[in-house]
């Protein structure tokens, strides 16, 4: 092994200590927690932000939403919205948009599901009118399907 390639080793007696650390601005604990107590009387003091009732979290939106849950595909015991079928809820003045889709554009109740969902979702109290917007695309698949209804029908 060439000379520069080798480990040297020192050996020495002792090591001086390292200076201390030294903070100038220390805050006592009293202060400290004082400065908390100001700051969440601030936070609890605050009032919590209105939630719209047309939109997500709204008494009149879980209401829609709940009334789908209540509709039934015939051929798969799950609901239409765990199931995945509907895409987007609008409310509007009163008006609901929903945005769903069926299963396969093959689907026996292709002409009777959109109906069920306009009368339901209109019976709402708040809904004066319902449309259903029916789509394709994207078109469904078992992901849409809510860990509910996977569980409902063994796929989880």
């Amino acid at each position: 092994m060439s000379e520069d390639r080798m480990i040297k080793v020192e050996e020495v007696e002792s090591v001086e200590a390292p200076p201390k650390a030294r903070v100038e601005d220390v805050e006592s604990a009293p202060e400290k927690l004082e400065r908390k107590r100001d700051y969440l009387e601030g936070f609890l003091a605050a009032k919590p932000a209105a939630v719209d009732p047309h939109s997500v979290g709204g008494d009149l939106y879980e209401a829609v939403i709940n009334a789908l849950k209540d509709i039934y595909d015939p051929e798969i015991p799950v609901n239409i919205y765990d199931l995945g079928l509907i895409y987007n809820v609008e409310i509007n003045d009163g008006h609901a948009l929903v945005t769903m889709t069926l299963t396969t554009p093959h689907c026996p109740v292709a002409e009777s599901m959109p109906a069920e969902v306009e009368l339901r979702v209109g019976a709402v109290p708040g809904v004066g009118d319902a449309e259903v917007n029916l789509v394709w695309d994207p078109p469904w698949s078992p992901q849409n399907m809510s860990d509910e209804a996977r569980l409902e029908l063994g796929m989880l």
